[in-house]
């Protein structure tokens, strides 16, 4: 047990730690709210990989048959709305943002659903977890249903294990950073996501 349990704490950071558009967006969001809003999104994220590991342990054919057969459409789509969101990153003023913020209640449930909405936008992270269940030998048919719950469980703890660090490393730098820094933060985050879909929508083509 002790073996699946750090098996599945290193798949969870696998899954997790590449600097992708949630990554981006954590950062940028922990930077101009602070950490509450870092970790929103974070949960936004880790609710959407929890659904996909689900899917990936109990091997549902039918969801990745679909993804296979359209596999293009899904990749064209998830690539457009990660690089409309970087746009609008970029044009983001985070100084009115947060003077928003400080006049009313901070919108966390927003923060939640835009990071789950653009996470569950890649249904292709289903391949990343098989492989890596059959790289570590981690899922089995051997594998009862109730290992196969805790093996979730296992997966869910290390992708919190890593967005968890990640909020905590970037807030303690947030009090280092001024309202021009932040500024810079925003525009920056917004072209890396540009990048990252242009990127990711070439790699396809490729």
């Amino acid at each position: 047990m002790l073996t699946m349990f750090l098996k599945g704490l290193l798949i969870g950071v696998f899954v997790s730690a590449p600097v992708g558009p949630i990554g981006v967006l954590c950062v940028q969001r922990t930077l101009n709210g602070g950490k509450w809003h870092g970790i929103f999104t974070s949960l936004g994220a880790i609710c959407s990989d929890l659904l996909y590991a689900i899917i990936a342990v109990f091997s549902m054919s039918i969801v990745i048959d679909f993804i296979e057969s359209h596999q293009l459409l899904l990749q064209i789509i998830g690539t457009l709305i990660v690089f409309v969101f970087g746009l609008y990153t970029y044009a983001n003023n985070p100084v009115k943002k947060m003077q928003k913020m400080n006049g009313g209640n901070p919108n966390y449930i927003q923060d939640f659903l835009t990071s789950f909405g653009l996470t569950i936008t890649n249904p292709l992270v289903i391949f990343l977890y098989i492989a890596l269940f059959a790289k570590l030998g981690y899922i089995t048919e051997e594998t009862t249903f109730l290992q196969s719950l805790l093996g979730i469980v296992f997966i869910m703890l290390g992708a919190c294990f890593w967005w968890t660090l990640l909020v905590v490393i970037v807030n303690y730098f947030r009090g280092r950073i001024n309202l021009r820094g932040l500024y810079v933060v925003n525009r920056a985050a917004g072209i890396a996501l540009m990048i990252i879909a242009i990127i990711g929508g070439f790699a396809f083509w490729l």
